[in-house]
């Protein structure tokens, strides 16, 4: 278990990242949220143990409390998708705009519950795609 920690920490000492766990880019992670009135299914475009960053088509104002549905992909393309099953808040999101037309929006969303059997999984999953 050290060696995770130890990557860890080196990593944000080499991107001079604050961040509690490193962040990686990473479009493979299907996602879905729900909130009040709404539902929507994405992909990711980066992701941490503590928080995803993903586009959507419609506005989610910040604060929304939203329940998020990872599906980690599984490296055997044999097996099926990991689920993990987490509640997080929008922590900051903004119009993407082309031609003077909102095209998305980008969202960055902090978990604020995540099974520590469920961290461990998205953790071993970002360790995974780091070396």
């Amino acid at each position: 278990m050290g060696k995770i920690s130890d990557r860890r920490k080196s990593t944000r000492e080499e991107t001079n990242e604050r961040r509690k766990f490193p962040r990686i880019k990473d479009k493979g992670i299907s996602v879905q949220l729900k909130g009040e009135g709404f539902g929507v299914i994405t992909q990711s475009l980066d992701v941490s143990a503590s928080g995803i960053y993903c586009k959507v088509t419609e506005a989610i104002p910040l604060m929304t409390r939203l329940e998020i549905v990872l599906a980690l992909p599984s490296k055997r393309k044999s097996s099926v998708a990991t689920l993990l099953h987490i509640e997080g808040v929008v922590v900051r999101e903004h119009p993407v705009v082309r031609e003077g037309k909102i095209e998305h929006y980008d969202v960055a969303i902090f978990f604020n519950f995540l099974s520590q059997k469920d961290r461990e999984r998205l953790i071993k999953y970002i360790d995974g795609k780091i070396e």
